[in-house]
């Protein structure tokens, strides 16, 4: 009888191994918003096309500069500024009283940029040379970041917001200036252009939300972004 027992005890184990639930799968992690590769960043051996001639006309940078309504006394940074086509601008917008941090990774972009500041006679900018994966930028300051066509060659935009979100002021944007991915008649390769639904995905997953829109540039957005958690610029009113 004991031995009855016995084996029936041992034919049902392989039955109630069989019953036991498995563990769940692991949740996968949420795909990233970014779909793209990144573009290649121009090297200094090109800087000279910064300057070129026609690049006011193209790209109407003060017409820019007005619709982010920059102030006496506001603390930007020009990230990924290159030789300064645009540090200098915002340097004179925000005087007196206000500063501008303008970065790049190269050296000699940054050489040139200290000389064409120096020539402008400007002393509220400071020139920084970082890293790919650094912002050289100081904590909780900045009232405005701005990125021209800077934004597509970043090789790590995730990393980058992560940190830039530190680098904002209570109620600070950032603003990205993209050539139209969706025009098709930008004379620009499309590996350098961004679409409006895919800069507002890569900033979202970031946690922020775009707050202006601006089309009155000939080839390229004006997007600006704050915090998904805040609303008010640096004044404390929305931008419009």
């Amino acid at each position: 009888m004991r031995a009855s027992l016995l084996a029936l005890l041992l034919l049902s184990l392989p039955a109630c191994r069989r019953e036991t639930p498995a563990p769940p799968p692991p949740v996968p992690a949420a795909a990233p918003a970014r779909t793209r590769v990144p573009a290649e960043p121009m090297s200094w051996l090109g800087a000279d096309w910064l300057t070129r001639e026609e690049r006011e006309a193209e790209e109407q940078p003060e017409v820019m500069l007005d619709a982010l309504g920059l102030k006496p006394g506001m603390r930007v940074a020009d990230v990924g500024a290159g030789v300064g086509f645009h540090t200098v601008r915002l340097a004179r917008r925000v005087a007196p009283g206000g500063h501008v941090w303008a970065t790049d990774i190269q050296e000699e972009m940054v050489s040139r940029l200290r000389s064409n500041v120096e020539a402008a006679g400007l002393n509220n900018v400071t020139p920084v040379l970082t890293k790919p994966d650094e912002t050289g930028l100081p904590d909780g300051q900045l009232d405005l970041v701005l990125m021209v066509d800077v934004f597509h060659e970043l090789a790590e935009p995730e990393r980058m917001l992560a940190k830039l979100r530190r680098a904002l002021a209570p109620g600070g944007r950032v603003a990205l200036v993209e050539f139209r991915a969706e025009d098709p008649n930008v004379p620009i390769k499309q590996e350098h252009k961004m679409s409006v639904a895919q800069v507002d995905a890569e900033l979202e997953a970031a946690g922020f939300r775009r707050v202006q829109r601006f089309d009155g540039l000939p080839w390229q957005h004006l997007l600006v972004y704050s915090l998904a958690s805040t609303d008010g610029g640096p004044s404390g009113r929305p931008l419009q």
